[in-house]
């Protein structure tokens, strides 16, 4: 266990609790803010020790994504894990142009609980069974499933049923034991610990894992093709600015009213 952090042993590192030195209700602002940001800055750490995971899970997503026309990125997961990932695979289209129908979000409790709270939506692993059998799941589709506690049913449950599929399924989680390594084809370990506020993986785990989701889909959309020279050259060009540097980028002059 980290220095200066304390815990029941049965529980997940994420649920553990900062020195009592560190707990926010107990600081001056300045001083909060400083734990806080210490954390986020140790996410960055965690995602550096599990590199070659990382490399390993671009890999393979690239080599599904070259492999055929229709593959396609699911992100999975349950509150703000999940809300990490869509906000990852969203971002795909415009910067890349990466077509919607390879893109997919399992949310658990549906698309309302990414906005508001679904109670006992993360326990329902039925209901991730049923999103994988309505996607019709090939061998060329990939499904990253993203829980804090690598505990979360219906998380698990959704990397089951990929790999069961023949789908490549890839688990993020926070904590050392998590489950969900035990059963997705590439584990990535993003071991972040304790938190300013005990179990909110809103906070640096949430950090660790949109690093995490970054740096994966930035590197196997480059593995595809679609940067060039450091520049995104697929992008789509829906604004001003946009459209300019899509101009700048191709040497082309720049729209009229662009």
């Amino acid at each position: 266990m980290p220095e200066g952090e304390e815990r029941d042993m049965q529980e997940p590192d994420t649920e553990a609790r900062l020195s009592a030195g560190d707990w926010l209700d107990r600081l001056d602002n300045r001083a909060a803010l400083s734990v806080m940001l210490d954390g986020h800055e140790a996410a960055g750490a965690a995602v550096r020790r599990s590199l070659d995971a990382i490399d390993h899970a671009v890999e393979a997503i690239a080599a599904r994504m070259t492999g055929s026309p229709h593959g396609r990125i699911i992100y999975a997961g349950a509150g703000s894990s999940i809300r990490i990932g869509v906000q990852d695979g969203v971002e795909l289209l415009p910067t890349f142009d990466w077509p919607r129908a390879r893109v997919d979000y399992w949310v658990a409790g549906g698309l309302s609980a990414l906005t508001d709270a679904v109670e006992n939506a993360e326990d329902d692993s039925d209901a991730a069974r049923e999103m994988a059998l309505a996607a019709g799941l090939t061998g060329d589709d990939v499904v990253i499933a993203i829980s804090a506690s690598g505990a979360t049913p219906f998380t698990c449950a959704a990397a089951r049923a990929a790999s069961a599929s023949g789908a490549l399924s890839i688990g993020i989680a926070n904590n050392n034991a998590a489950p969900l390594f035990d059963i997705a084809d590439i584990a990535i370990p993003l071991v972040t610990g304790a938190e300013a506020v005990a179990g909110s993986t809103r906070l640096k785990a949430a950090t660790a894992q949109k690093i995490c989701l970054n740096m994966i889909s930035t590197l196997v959309m480059t593995r595809l093709g679609f940067v060039r020279n450091g520049q995104m050259i697929a992008m789509r060009p829906g604004n001003a600015k946009l459209r300019a540097r899509h101009a700048a980028i191709h040497g082309e002059e720049p729209e009229p009213g662009g």
